[in-house]
């Protein structure tokens, strides 16, 4: 297919990861290879700033502040939430689109963006706009379907189970015999990060921390969550639970959730840890219940990134130009494992369409029997994907990061209120 000369865009959206920015730095610097492509843009803040025209020149920035990229967390761009709710929406987006030229899309996301993404493509289609979209994946719950796993996870995999470790030495330190200690992760509708906690375990050493991991795919009951307590107490100083946040009951309810909703319908999640920690305290005397929630440090703790994780967030980024500049359009990059025993993983695609609002659970067959602890399969398949270290520069003895000029881009249309 014909090479199609026009403007680049990159928008972030969701959540953001230690490495997402990784992503932006691969589309930047393989946008600038090919002829074709006159200008790369970024919009800030995902959609919203497609809708309100505000774009930055990415191609002005300096290359020491792309490289910078490579290991600065959170969204460079600015990301969100946003849901394109009506036809005016999708009108203006095109319309954007059309006065700055842009024939190439590039969104960074998890289910939901692919969604926008997906959709957004269909309208310039319909509206017989020359147009090619391409998903790059990123999501810290790895549960994008398609794709091996997700740039983003790799590296919260790596701090959760670094931070488990750590935590278990003071634990240890701490307990008598008297001492749960629990750790809540994310993890809506998949319970990948809560597993990357079993990575904390030696190899030789199944009864090391965590004891206790509670997932999504396992329905929660209380009777058997205090008598898996029971059981470690017995043996242990102490017991280290890690519960994901969309921990469910047998009929598949949230036990712990706010009733309100976020822009794409979905629970506001949090509480699964305190849910656990006020069982114990009201049903094992003597017991002591501690509760650790990371929060958005999981996600943003390049201090902890994996190399492996990072490299691949680059390389899809890389990888999104190439197929877009190959004449693909609704597909989303995906990354595949190699059959080798040694780890190896190269980019594929996947269309858009079969990504956007699907789930990819945890495999039953990957959790032991008890349904408390991972058995080899997932170590497996996780242990690859935290490896190595990222280097990140220091000054006066914390980490330095990029930060972009963001020279904005002339807006020629008018004002929009979304």
């Amino acid at each position: 297919m014909a090479e199609l000369a026009g403007n680049v865009l990159v928008g972030q959206s969701g959540g953001p990861t230690a490495v997402v920015n990784a992503s932006v730095a691969g589309i930047i610097a393989e946008a600038l290879n090919h002829d074709c492509v006159e200008e790369v843009y970024g919009a800030l803040n995902g959609v919203l700033g497609i809708l309100q025209e505000d774009l930055i020149d990415l191609a002005s920035e300096s290359q020491q502040q792309i490289r910078a990229l490579k290991h600065t967390p959170g969204a460079a761009l600015g990301s969100c939430r946003y849901k394109l709710k009506k036809q005016a929406d999708y009108d203006r987006v095109l319309e954007v689109f059309k006065a700055h030229n842009i024939r190439y899309f590039f969104y960074i996301g998890g289910n939901d963006s692919q969604d926008t993404a997906t959709k957004i493509s269909a309208h310039a289609v319909a509206q017989g706009y020359e147009l090619r979209v391409i998903g790059v994946p990123k999501t810290v719950d790895n549960d994008l379907p398609a794709t091996d796993h997700c740039p983003g996870f790799g590296s919260t995999a790596k701090f959760i189970a670094t931070t488990v470790r750590e935590l278990a030495l003071d634990n240890e330190a701490m307990g008598q015999g008297d001492l749960v200690s629990i750790v809540e992760v994310m993890g809506r509708s998949a319970g990948w990060i809560a597993a990357s906690a079993s990575l904390a375990k030696r190899r030789d050493q199944p009864h090391d921390p965590p004891h206790l991991i509670y997932l999504p795919e396992i329905p929660f009951s209380q009777d058997k969550c205090l008598e898996d307590i029971r059981r470690v107490l017995k043996r242990e100083k102490f017991c280290q639970i890690v519960v994901s946040e969309g921990l469910t009951d047998s009929d598949g309810n949230y036990v712990s959730a706010d009733p309100a909703l976020d822009a794409f319908g979905h629970a506001q999640l949090g509480g699964a840890g305190e849910f656990i920690k006020n069982l114990v305290e009201a049903n094992l005397p003597g017991v002591k219940a501690r509760l650790s929630v990371p929060g958005l440090m999981q996600r943003s703790a390049a201090h902890s990134a994996s190399k492996v994780d990072a490299d691949e967030a680059y390389l899809v980024g890389q990888a999104a130009v190439k197929a877009a500049i190959n004449g693909e359009t609704d597909k989303l990059v995906t990354l595949v494992r190699g059959d080798n025993d040694t780890y190896s993983c190269e980019t594929g695609l996947a269309p858009l369409a079969d990504v956007a609002n699907n789930v990819k659970k945890l495999p039953r067959e990957w959790i032991n029997e008890d349904g408390v602890s991972m058995n080899f399969q997932f170590v497996r398949y996780a242990q690859p994907l935290i490896q190595g270290e990222v280097a990140v520069p220091h000054d006066s003895g914390v980490p330095t990061f990029a930060r972009l000029d963001k020279s904005r881009v002339d807006k020629v249309l008018p004002a929009y209120v979304a």
